[in-house]
């Protein structure tokens, strides 16, 4: 790797970990440059899932202060996610690499859609307890942690627009604001790459040069995505979650 290739895949791991902290997606920044550099692509998509890590992280700890009272949900849902990140990586190894390819850009949409709708379908689910005199479950319910294993099973697998998955489901089963899930969807995120990570170490072939300018680079990007994204209004978050997801598509769709 020449020097401006290493500067290239740094500053991709900036990028990707300031957008993961703060909305999610970062893979498809880092993704492209690593396979620019001449990775191939089972080797770029294991060495970002490890680079990657230490921007999750940096992230959660940036988000600190919304995980306040959530550690029972987390406990929960992070279990869920470990379970589905593994069973993501593990299909990784053994199905062929378009198996997701036409139905992820699905998803993403779907999921777009209902970060758009969601204080309407919020109010109307609220509407509708309101009158039988349910409440709103605390952690999701049945739900919630389908709907989470399943996306960390993508996560596990690829995870480009991983944290709009999760936004998504979580912001609309759970009764919580958009920063506190987001500190959620930070921990949650990291959960599932470190054990994806940790599965790829053992058998899959890493390329730690790349490894360790994303690793530096999200660890930055993880601060800064931190110190940015816990400052937007939810509807500005709720717009940078849109835009995020409609170039995953395009991306995904034109790769």
């Amino acid at each position: 790797m020449s020097p401006a290739e290493a500067l290239a895949v740094f500053a991709a791991g900036v990028g990707a970990g300031t957008i993961n902290t703060i909305v999610g997606s970062g893979t498809l920044i880092t993704f492209p440059v690593l396979l620019a550099v001449g990775l191939p692509p089972v080797t770029a998509n294991v060495s970002n899932s490890l680079g990657l890590v230490p921007g999750s992280v940096t992230g959660a700890v940036g988000y600190r202060r919304e995980l306040a009272g959530q550690r029972p949900r987390l406990l929960r849902l992070g279990a869920v996610c470990l379970v589905g990140g593994a069973c993501g990586a593990v299909l990784l190894v053994t199905l062929p690499s378009k198996a997701f390819d036409a139905i992820v850009p699905a998803l993403i949409a779907v999921a777009l859609v209902l970060v758009v709708l969601q204080p309407r379908l919020s109010r109307a689910v609220q509407a509708r307890r309101d009158r039988t005199g349910a409440t709103a479950p605390t952690h999701g319910g049945p739900a919630l942690m389908a709907g989470m294993f399943l996306a960390s099973m993508y996560g596990g697998y690829f995870g480009a627009a991983q944290g709009v998955l999760y936004l998504s489901l979580m912001g609309l089963l759970l009764d919580d604001t958009l920063q506190r899930i987001n500190g959620l969807k930070n921990v949650l995120a990291a959960t599932v790459n470190g054990i994806a990570a940790l599965f790829f170490v053992i058998v899959a072939h890493m390329d730690w040069a790349a490894v360790a300018l994303i690793a530096c680079g999200a660890t930055v990007g993880g601060l800064i995505g931190a110190r940015v994204g816990r400052r937007l209004p939810p509807a500005a978050l709720r717009g940078l979650i849109v835009v995020v997801g409609i170039a995953a598509i395009v991306q995904l769709v034109l790769r």
